[in-house]
């Protein structure tokens, strides 16, 4: 009883701790000048951004600093997402995370060789207890890389609380040179109700702006509107040093000078990061690439940003009277740009009107449903979807079947079966459920097999069919060849691709023994560090099997020569 109280205890006071943010305990994660190249909550594909990305020259290889006293809780290596990622629980609760790096640490890089090693595999995720990989402030822990999911050099990091939380690591003292004000690409109005109109529309209507009397202020033209209405924001913020278009801290709005509706970006949970898709437009974003973020809480949404907000930040128009709305966007810095817009309460006749699709199946948000057409099925469970809509299951002139479009985000995964009996069992083998990227490309859909039917578990609407995939993947030498000495070469380099279903596993060996290979997989790169392993003679046999998603392999043998 007494061990449990004492356990309560000390997790109290930590949360207690991190009520006051330390702005003074930690120090850069980098030795260079902090410029982003992405900022806090920037809005994502289906997340917000974790982090902060700090530019690195557009090189790899800067040194990584422990921002504070604490230990190695966790190190993730992956072929996509993070890459390399290390992370320190510190003596103050909180948790920092540095993403995408080159390689860690020599004590930390042969702590996890090791057990790479030991478990003969590249990605592997390990936990060290408190005690066992112990950095003090300052102390170099990683490079800087590009791995993982990154578009070219440069730092993810992160600072996380108790709970797991992201943080704004801007809150903790890091500081950015930013003198601009956010920019504002457009305004829109949304009509909420049936009832509800727009400048004689109830569809979504873009304001005309101008700029202002004040500095870094604009006013929109007039707006006639009735009912129920909300508005929306499209903006982005630049800091110094940089060209990137990075996210805005804070959005906040007024009616008459009330507060109705704010949100800023100083922590949320990673449980929450895909109600993303309820805070922007999201049919907008995939019609027109643009992230309009709404400035109104739909019925779905259950994202913890929010703040002050009446009525959900809709706007009930009334008939005669007259309304100021003024949206403020802010960066960090305090930096505020403001746009004034003028509305009237006044209907109108509805003379451009909303077109919906009206299908057979109608898909209820709180209700699970099951979908057929000819030898597909849908399952989609309960809450998958944000809203109420009518379902396109159809299938085109090529046999492929349209799964609604990518208009729609789905919030939980959804099931789509395909009954392959008319197939036969060698058919089967070489088959996968794929999907049509945004280049109209086939790409594989994680495909499960049992007898006759084939499923993917997916949140992504599309086109999907049966592909098939009798390729093997291919292999290439890069920096050696065959029966050749190579003692001045510090890597084995071999490039390797697949045509379709995509490389699913590698496994090297030189003389009989598993090699690390370290898998780039944007480049399709397979690289050996002959520092890993100490081999007495000269002449080497290499062997390589790579598998793809449906089984098809490839065995690369090479002989070569090198001394150590």
């Amino acid at each position: 009883m007494y061990r449990l109280f004492f356990i309560f205890l000390f997790f109290f006071s930590i949360a207690l701790s991190q009520n006051t943010i330390p702005k003074n305990d930690f120090r850069s994660p980098l030795d260079i000048p902090i410029i982003l190249s992405g900022t806090f909550g920037e809005l994502r594909s289906n997340h917000f951004h974790s982090g902060i990305d700090i530019k690195t020259k557009q090189k790899e290889g800067f040194e990584v600093f422990a921002i504070g006293d604490g230990h190695v809780s966790r190190i993730k290596i992956q072929h996509w997402g993070f890459g390399k990622a290390l992370y320190i629980t510190h003596t103050n609760g909180y948790t920092s995370v540095y993403a995408h790096l080159k390689k860690l640490a020599p004590k930390l890089e042969a702590y996890l060789k090791k057990q790479q090693y030991a478990k003969e595999r590249y990605e592997i995720q390990l936990y060290p207890k408190a005690g066992e990989l112990v950095v003090k402030k300052g102390e170099v822990i990683a490079y800087s890389g590009n791995s993982g999911s990154s578009g070219g050099p440069h730092l993810h990091f992160e600072i996380r609380d108790a709970a797991s939380k992201p943080m704004n690591p801007m809150l903790f003292g890091i500081d950015v040179k930013d003198s601009h004000h956010p920019t504002v690409n457009g305004v829109f109005a949304y009509a909420l109700s049936d009832s509800a109109q727009i400048n004689s529309s109830n569809k979504v209507v873009q304001l005309q702006l101008k700029k202002g009397k004040e500095k870094n202020s604009y006013v929109a033209a007039k707006v006639f509107a009735s009912g129920e209405i909300g508005l929306g924001i499209n903006s982005y913020d630049r800091q110094d040093l940089a060209f990137n278009k990075n996210g805005i801290y804070q959005l906040e709005s007024f009616v008459n000078g009330i507060k109705n509706f704010s949100y800023d970006f100083k922590k949320f949970s990673f449980g929450e990061s895909r109600y993303i898709n309820t805070l922007i437009d999201y049919s907008r974003f995939k019609n027109m690439k643009q992230r309009v973020q709404r400035c109104f809480v739909t019925a779905a949404n259950k994202l913890s940003i929010y703040k002050d907000v009446i009525n959900r930040g809709k706007v009930s128009i009334e008939e005669g009277k007259e309304y100021t709305i003024v949206l403020k966007v802010k960066d960090f810095k305090d930096n505020t740009t403001t746009i004034t817009i003028p509305v009237v309460g006044k209907k109108q006749k509805v003379t451009q009107k909303k077109k919906e699709i009206v299908t057979e199946n109608l898909i209820t948000r709180n209700s699970e449903h099951t979908l057929r057409k000819d030898d597909v099925s849908v399952y989609i469970p309960k809450q998958t979807f944000y809203e109420d809509f009518y379902f396109d299951l159809s299938k085109d002139k090529k046999g492929r079947y349209k799964i609604h479009n990518d208009k729609v985000a789905a919030h939980k995964n959804f099931v789509i079966t395909f009954d392959v009996s008319k197939y036969t069992e060698a058919e089967r083998k070489k088959m996968f459920i794929a999907s049509l990227n945004s280049k109209k490309k086939p790409s594989y859909s994680s495909t499960k097999k049992k007898g006759t039917k084939f499923t993917t578990s997916t949140k992504n609407l599309g086109t999907y069919f049966l592909a098939k995939d009798t390729i093997p993947p291919k292999v290439k030498p890069v920096n050696f060849a065959k029966d050749k000495w190579i003692s001045n070469k510090k890597y084995l380099k071999i490039k390797v691709t697949d045509d379709l279903s995509s490389v699913r596993s590698y496994r090297g060996t030189i003389n009989g023994t598993w090699v690390l290979f370290e898998y780039d997989a944007k480049k399709g790169m397979l690289t050996y560090d002959f520092n890993d392993i100490t081999f007495t003679e000269a002449k080497h046999n290499l062997k390589l099997i790579v598998t793809d998603n449906v089984g098809n392999n490839t065995t690369f043998t090479s002989t070569f020569y090198r001394k150590n």
